[in-house]
């Protein structure tokens, strides 16, 4: 698989493969590519919300924010708020939480992309 191909669609096929695999360098090889393609996701996300969002008025991203289940608390800024409704709106994508299906099977054999000495 290549990062040519959309996110979405390696992250499936990352956490595809995962699930036959026990080698924790492999599943540490998988982890990693799709912690690369979940960062071009919510990349994607980012810009795209940025752009449906820039002619709303406060009230209305606040408005969208909170039907996302990211409310614009207190002393957010507004780019605050749009990073807010861009990872609500990317933590519910399929590809999003085929990265979180990944991160478990990782895990189950203890991979994780931070070195222990961090934990």
């Amino acid at each position: 698989m290549t990062m040519e191909m959309n996110p979405t669609a390696l992250l499936l096929g990352l956490t595809t493969r995962a699930q036959s695999v026990s080698d924790p360098d492999t599943l540490h090889d998988l982890l990693s590519a799709g912690h690369r393609a979940w960062c071009g996701g919510v990349a994607d996300v980012l810009a795209d919300v940025g752009r449906e969002t820039a002619s709303l008025s406060d009230a209305e991203l606040a408005e969208r924010c909170a039907a996302a289940g990211a409310p614009w608390e207190e002393g957010m800024t507004r780019s605050e708020a749009v990073a807010a409704l861009a990872f609500a709106t990317w933590d519910a994508t399929p590809a999003a939480m085929a990265y979180a299906e990944l991160e478990e099977r990782a895990a189950c054999f203890g991979v994780c992309l931070l070195g222990e000495e961090v934990l």
